[in-house]
């Protein structure tokens, strides 16, 4: 089915711009879709898996209100986001947002990593750490174990995170899986049955996998983190991150919420941002 099917088809409200650029002189130029919003301090924020910025209007008018400009880059296969789609790995959708980041100047920001989007959010911070101030892990898994755990990682509740977003499966399965593995006891997740980018799940998973974990893991060596979870998340093993890497660490956990987080609580999720943004932003 077309990639467009799965959301309405009316521009994005704000209007969104284009960045464009060719990897490593490739014959193949990628054009990366992004919201651009407000202005002061920045902050970008990457959405979870096959799904789009637009998932966080209501999180960015907050900010943008709380005085920081807000860009959201949607991945390749996501509105007009274009670009080779095969056997990719986590540092070519860094790069794609980087490559946004460059053409806006913006210096280093503070990048806000959804799910997913925490392994390219940390893979940038890595690769390009001119370009990262801080990273927020928002409903996000690790990719590293407890010790002990025989799990394996990116694992839990796995037939239900890919199955929300099948659009072949009957939709009453679909509200099952999104209530299983998204949204938290006494929530509706029916407005999470559209949004969905197959052909971006499908490259996204691969690289995900096709990634060594310790290429982005830590987010580089410096930045600090923010691990912001939900307090009803199914899907992460939470408590991960300080541990590992110690002070750069900060836990807070937004209540009444589960891995969907942004349409359960954006102001919660907003005001944490917020706050940590502030607070690196003005440690320079």
């Amino acid at each position: 089915m077309p990639l467009q099917d799965s959301l309405p088809q009316e521009p994005l409200a704000p209007p969104s711009k284009l960045a464009s650029y060719r990897p490593n002189d490739s014959a193949d130029a990628v054009q990366i879709e992004f919201i651009d919003q407000g202005s002061g301090p920045v902050i970008c924020i990457l959405p979870s898996l096959a799904r789009s910025g637009r998932d966080y209007d209501e999180v960015s008018d907050h900010l943008v209100a709380g005085g920081f400009r807000v860009l959201r880059p949607e991945p390749r296969g996501v509105g007009r986001s274009r670009g080779p789609m095969d056997k990719l790995d986590l540092h070519v959708f860094a790069a794609d947002v980087a490559a946004v980041l460059d053409q806006e100047k913006t210096g280093p920001v503070v990048v806000v990593g959804h799910a997913w989007g925490s392994q390219p959010a940390r893979t940038l911070a890595a690769d390009r750490p001119d370009l990262v101030r801080g990273v927020v892990m928002a409903a996000a898994s690790a990719g590293k174990l407890p010790p002990g755990s025989t799990e394996k990682p990116y694992s839990r509740l796995r037939d239900a995170i890919d199955g929300a977003g099948d659009p072949s499966l009957p939709e009453a399965q679909r509200l099952d899986c999104l209530r299983r593995a998204f949204f938290a006891p006494g929530h509706d997740p029916s407005p999470w049955l559209g949004g969905w980018f197959p052909a971006a799940h499908d490259a996204q998973s691969h690289a995900r996998e096709a990634t060594p974990i310790d290429d982005y893991f830590s987010a580089g060596d410096t930045v600090p983190i923010l691990d912001l979870q939900a307090e009803f998340d199914a899907v992460v093993i939470p408590n991960v991150m300080k541990p590992m890497l110690g002070e750069r660490v900060t836990v807070q956990v937004i209540r009444d919420a589960g891995h969907a987080m942004a349409p359960e609580q954006p102001r919660a999720m907003s005001d944490a941002i917020a706050a940590f943004a502030r607070r690196v932003h003005a440690a320079g």
